[in-house]
């Protein structure tokens, strides 16, 4: 067994999969024995949690799709442009876990071990300061192209995770508060939610609004568009469409920036079915995934086209 193998397997005989799902902000709707019910965070016309995991097995089925597996099969659905080894990361950051093995490295055969279901651990927020002060976080958000437009319009959320036996970790990241009073998180390792899920609505004028999947997508828009003054709405999750159309309604004018991907043209049908008047501005970075990948690129472009004026 070659070490990455090596090091997913210890990860799926550690990791509470409903631990995981909480920490990427996701809680189930109904929990029944080892078998939790989710509104599936991997297809968007999901209305009545039929997205299942079994926290004894460490296995998931999403019925809408007709398919399920380990914690892996789903990084590959979740984080569809990561490889292999870059998912096994991912979800060892996200759980905090620091799996180490020696290369070439085997474990012995031995029985396994009956994955238990663990509380899900608790967390509290111990500051909230404001943009600027943690080079992790400004580090991040420059290398997204993001970094100046943010700082009246993300805040540095401080706040420690508390397992089942009251061991604390800390953690900071930027975010924002949606209308549900959650925080939307993010740096460099993590996305998730502390706190319900929500919208976030950005005001501005009651006839304009711009609709953003994503926070760093609604920056990336507003790093071009310095002197617009649309009300924004950022959906923090397209398993909130329906709620981003209902207030979408009291606009008469409408564009939208929605991902170039399977997910978001699926909710961009949805949206323009609603909302026809809406116009479809992805076009804007078309041959990229969203609106940030076309910011990075041009920082590229243009720090390459400077190097080749020196």
């Amino acid at each position: 067994m070659n070490p990455l193998t090596e090091k997913a397997k210890v990860l799926k005989e550690q990791i509470s999969f409903t631990d995981f799902l909480s920490r990427l902000g996701y809680e189930p709707k109904r929990t029944k024995g080892h078998e939790s019910m989710y509104i599936s965070m991997v297809r968007d016309s999901d209305t009545d949690a039929s997205f299942s995991v079994n926290e004894k097995l460490g296995a998931w089925y999403d019925h809408g799709m007709g398919k399920g597996g380990n914690i892996f099969d789903f990084g590959k659905l979740y984080w569809p442009d990561l490889d292999f080894a870059e998912i096994v990361d991912k979800v060892r950051q996200i759980c905090d876990l620091s799996i180490d093995l020696p290369e070439g490295a085997q474990r012995k055969a031995s029985r396994p071990r009956i994955r238990e279901a663990v509380k899900i651990p608790n967390y509290k927020i111990e500051k909230v300061l404001p943009f600027g002060s943690s080079e992790g976080i400004n580090t991040y958000l420059k290398g997204r192209g993001i970094f100046e437009v943010a700082a009246d319009r993300l805040q540095e959320i401080h706040y420690y995770v508390e397992d089942e036996k009251k061991l604390r970790k800390r953690y900071f990241a930027a975010g924002w508060q949606n209308e549900s009073g959650g925080w939307e998180i993010r740096n460099k390792y993590f996305k998730g939610c502390l706190g319900k899920k929500g919208i976030t609505m950005i005001p501005g004028d009651p006839k304009k609004l711009v609709v953003f999947e994503g926070y760093m997508n609604y920056l990336s828009w507003r790093r071009e568009n310095p002197s617009s003054n649309a009300t924004a709405l950022v959906l923090n999750s397209l398993a909130l469409l329906e709620r981003g159309l209902d207030k979408g309604k009291a606009f008469p004018e409408i564009d939208v920036y929605l991902d170039r991907d399977k997910s978001g043209y699926t909710a961009l049908a949805a949206w323009m079915k609603a909302l026809p008047y809406s116009t479809d501005r992805s076009e804007l970075y078309k041959g990229m995934n969203d609106y940030n990948d076309k910011i990075i690129a041009d920082i590229k472009l243009a720090r390459k086209l400077q190097n080749q004026v020196r």
